[in-house]
């Protein structure tokens, strides 16, 4: 499966203070999945972890991935996507994608400035729906 755009109504859900759930998956190949924040970075999604993060150590082995973010207000209101890590992105880049997400979430910088990378995600299957 190739690359795909970012649908606009995935967008305006990641692009708003949404919180996601990545799935990555682990050594033995089950699924692990925690709730992240995600920004988006042209046509990528961007999460951020710690470097030793379970789900850091998942990506650099796995490329593969799937997140699903539910509007905050609107709970019915969610979207899904799946696709492949493009890129690792740390030290200066990273923190300006970093900070433009807390700024999203939290309405200032990232509080914490050591032991942060960012993830671009390329998407492979992304779509929305009210149910």
């Amino acid at each position: 499966m190739g690359r795909t755009s970012i649908p606009d109504e995935v967008r305006e859900l990641v692009d708003a203070a949404n919180v996601a759930h990545i799935a990555t998956v682990l050594p033995d190949g089950a699924p692990h999945s925690v709730p992240v924040w995600v920004g988006v970075e042209g046509n990528r999604l961007a999460v951020l972890t710690s470097p030793g993060s379970r789900k850091a150590r998942n990506l650099d082995r796995d490329p593969r991935v799937s997140l699903s973010v539910t509007d905050s207000a609107k709970p019915n209101l969610m979207a899904h996507i799946r696709g492949r890590v493009g890129e690792r992105v740390d030290g200066d880049r990273a923190w300006k994608i970093i900070d433009r997400m807390s700024h999203k979430y939290l309405g200032s910088p990232y509080p914490l400035r050591e032991d942060r990378v960012v993830y671009l995600i390329e998407p492979e299957v992304a779509w929305a729906q009210t149910f």
